[in-house]
C-alpha cells in the first residue's frame, strides 16, 4: 500500500511539472524556460525537480515519450485484418477516433508542442505514427505499379495532412468533436484511395 501511494505521489508531481512545462511553453518557448520557471510555476522545490529530471531537456523528452507511449498503445491495440477491413466498409476507421479522443484529452499539451513554440522534431515523430496507424496498411492494399504516385510519396503527404488538420482542430478549440473529426479524416483517406485506385489512373490515362 505504501509502494502505491509513493508511486501515486510520484506521478502527481510529474503531472505538475508537466503541467508547468506546458503553461511555460505557452507564454515563453522551451528554449526560454530555466528550471527555476518550471519549480515556480509547479510551486516544488528545486530538489524536487531533480529528483525526476536531469534537466530540462530530459523533462521534454520524458513527456514527449509519454504521448508517443499513449498513441503507441493506441495503435497496436488493434490487429492489422481487423484495421484493414475497416477500409473496406463505411464505417469510420476505428484508430482514428481513439486518437482523436487521446489528442482531446491532451489537447492542451499536443497544443503547445506541435505550435510555433514547441518542438518541431516531435512532428516528425507523430507523422511517422501517422503512417504506422493505418497509412500504410491501407497502402498495402493498393500494388505500386498500379498506384499514380509512389507509395513513400503518398505517405509522406497523407501523414502531413493528417497531421495538419490535426493542428487546425487544436488550434481553432476543437469545436469538433472526435466523432465528427473521425468522420472528417476518414474522409480524406477515402479520397485519397480513390485518387490511388487503378480505375483513377485508367480514368486519368484516358482523360489525357
Amino acid at each position: 500500500m505504501a509502494e502505491k501511494t509513493a508511486d501515486r505521489r510520484i506521478l502527481r508531481t510529474k503531472r505538475m511539472i508537466w503541467d508547468a512545462l506546458t503553461e511555460l511553453m505557452e507564454e515563453k518557448g522551451f528554449e526560454g524556460i530555466t528550471v527555476s520557471d518550471l519549480t515556480e510555476k509547479a510551486s516544488i522545490h528545486r530538489g524536487t525537480f531533480y529528483l525526476h529530471f536531469r534537466d530540462k531537456y530530459d523533462l521534454l523528452e520524458q513527456s514527449e515519450e509519454v504521448i508517443i507511449k499513449g498513441i503507441q498503445d493506441i495503435v497496436y491495440a488493434i490487429k492489422s485484418q481487423k484495421a484493414v477491413s475497416y477500409t473496406n466498409q463505411d464505417e469510420p476507421f476505428p484508430i482514428i477516433m481513439k486518437l482523436c479522443e487521446y489528442f482531446q484529452e491532451n489537447s492542451s499539451y499536443m497544443k503547445v508542442i506541435l505550435g510555433p513554440k514547441g518542438d518541431p522534431s516531435f512532428q516528425v515523430k507523430i507523422k511517422e505514427l501517422i503512417k504506422k496507424a493505418f497509412i500504410r496498411k491501407i497502402a498495402e492494399e493498393l500494388k505500386d505499379e498500379e498506384m499514380p504516385v509512389p507509395v513513400d510519396y503518398s505517405l509522406a503527404y497523407i501523414s502531413a495532412a493528417h497531421l495538419g488538420v490535426i493542428q487546425h482542430w487544436l488550434d481553432s478549440g476543437m469545436e469538433k468533436s472526435p466523432q465528427e473529426m473521425t468522420i472528417i479524416l476518414d474522409c480524406l483517406v477515402k479520397q485519397w484511395r480513390i485518387f490511388n485506385s487503378p480505375q483513377h489512373a485508367e480514368l486519368n490515362h484516358y482523360h489525357s
